[in-house]
């Protein structure tokens, strides 16, 4: 309008600020994951547990759609191995839930939880993962370690604009858990609260973000509209 007509005054720049751009997740393919895990096996690790830390916290990121701060600040009380259940205490919205875990995760923690108690003896261990100094270890701490293995898994500048992120197997966890619904037939609709609550999300239209991610998720609900409308009408 200021430049229509001088009467008009220009509103100052911060008072109507651009609003942040969405980064497109990165979705992994299961050999990418493959290669992560087997780098966080390979990590320097001078007294045997650093690898076996990360690679079992990759799994379980990939296999449950924690967030990362979730997964190590997890406490030895919260993995429940004989009933497969992890406790989520406090989350990103001030929330607690519980997250039932596979049979074949459940092997895989009880595995690292015999190889750290072995590590550290006698010692009580702050939470259910831990440094080789016995220490908790620190969100930031492992967004460094992803690094080095995005790296070493030959993924750095994947994508078009940027890196795949640790976060982006969030991303894919939820995908995934969408496209399977997709392609056995079910209530997609139906199912989303079941996912958003697994996920940790204050509100569903955080997990209705998800449908529009992917080129899959995109053609199977494609597919499932173009079968309604050639139904009986």
């Amino acid at each position: 309008m200021a430049a229509t007509d001088s009467r008009h005054e220009s509103l100052p720049v911060r008072l109507a600020p651009r609003p942040r751009a969405i980064r497109r997740p990165y979705i992994y393919t299961e050999q990418e994951i493959f290669r992560l895990m087997d780098a966080a096996r390979n990590l320097c690790s001078p007294q045997g547990l650093r690898g076996h830390t990360y690679y079992c916290l990759l799994g379980l990121l990939a296999v449950t759609g924690l967030r990362s701060g979730e997964a190590v600040r997890l406490r030895e009380e919260d993995v429940d191995l004989p009933q497969g259940l992890l406790t989520i205490r406090d989350t990103k919205f001030g929330k607690s839930r519980l997250v039932p875990v596979h049979p074949t995760t459940v092997k895989a923690l009880s595995a690292y939880a015999k190889r750290r108690d072995a590590f550290v003896g006698k010692a009580s261990v702050p939470t259910f993962f831990i440094s080789e100094r016995r220490r908790p270890l620190s969100d930031t701490g492992f967004h460094d370690a992803f690094v080095e293995l995005r790296h070493a898994a030959g993924l750095e500048n994947k994508a078009i604009h940027h890196s795949p992120r640790m976060h982006d197997l969030r991303h894919r966890f939820a995908v995934h858990t969408l496209l399977n619904w997709y392609r056995k037939g079910e209530d997609v609709e139906r199912h989303l609260p079941v996912l958003s609550t697994f996920l940790g999300h204050s509100l569903i239209q955080y997990t209705y973000w998800y449908l529009s991610s992917t080129p899959e998720l995109l053609g199977e609900a494609s597919k499932r509209l173009e079968a309604r409308w050639e139904g009986p009408r």
